[in-house]
């Protein structure tokens, strides 16, 4: 393993360990608005990850995915669940619903947030522009680090930033317990239907594992498109 791809890879356990932090740090967020304090007092409304690291899921698993032979190219992990008690919220339903999409809803808004800094690098420098949009055909031409070696890696993290973000809040709203979506769609179930689903246990696990990937790439596909589409516009 080269010293380049090395450094990628840091690269994108540092943006996942972020993207972790600002999902979780979102839910905590929008319980307290809505009422219920829970995770404030635990500490849990802060981007700091320390807070939110599941020790397997955080760094074990993103660790063992991108530096064991045979691993796959997109990163995948996890952070501690957010404490919330809904007993707190005035409208129950409303407030949970609202609870469970801050998390995605600011993995969406960070991956904005990136493109519009990559469109800015792009505006702003030549070799940034070159970069970009190299990122944006899929390829990327390892020499323009030695080129630029500032620009070329906070490019490289900004799309990575985008990505990533995209990929998790996807993931997080597949409707299987226990992500995000289930937390929505078991609002919308009468009571029989709802004892079947939150009973699903290792079939929701089975699925997520099977099918999850698939169907994130579905709903990744055409924003992750949009986004190119973009940056190649510049």
């Amino acid at each position: 393993m080269s010293q380049q791809e090395i450094v990628l890879k840091i690269f994108q356990f540092v943006i996942l360990l972020f993207a972790l932090s600002l999902h979780e740090a979102a839910h905590a967020w929008m319980a307290s608005r809505l009422g219920d304090q829970t995770a404030r007092m635990l500490g849990r409304v802060t981007l700091n990850p320390i807070k939110h690291i599941d020790p397997v899921g955080t760094i074990l698993i993103p660790l063992a995915m991108l530096f064991l032979p045979g691993s796959g190219r997109l990163l995948f992990g996890w952070a501690r669940p957010t404490p919330v008690n809904t007993r707190n919220f005035k409208q129950v339903v409303r407030d949970d619903i609202l609870t469970t999409l801050a998390g995605p809803c600011s993995n969406i808004a960070a991956s904005v947030a990136a493109l519009i800094g990559l469109i800015i690098v792009a505006k702003v420098t030549p070799t940034g522009a070159i970069v970009v949009k190299e990122l944006a055909m899929g390829m990327l031409d390892p020499s323009l680090m030695q080129a630029s070696p500032i620009i070329f890696p906070l490019v490289v993290l900004l799309y990575m930033g985008i990505v990533l973000n995209l990929f998790l809040a996807a993931f997080n709203l597949l409707p299987l317990p226990p992500l995000d979506g289930s937390h929505i769609i078991r609002h919308m179930l009468p009571y029989n239907a709802l004892r079947v689903y939150d009973s699903l246990g290792m079939i929701s696990l089975i699925l997520i594992l099977f099918f999850g990937g698939p169907v994130v790439n579905l709903m990744v596909s055409p924003a992750l498109y949009a986004f190119n589409r973009v940056l190649l516009a510049l």
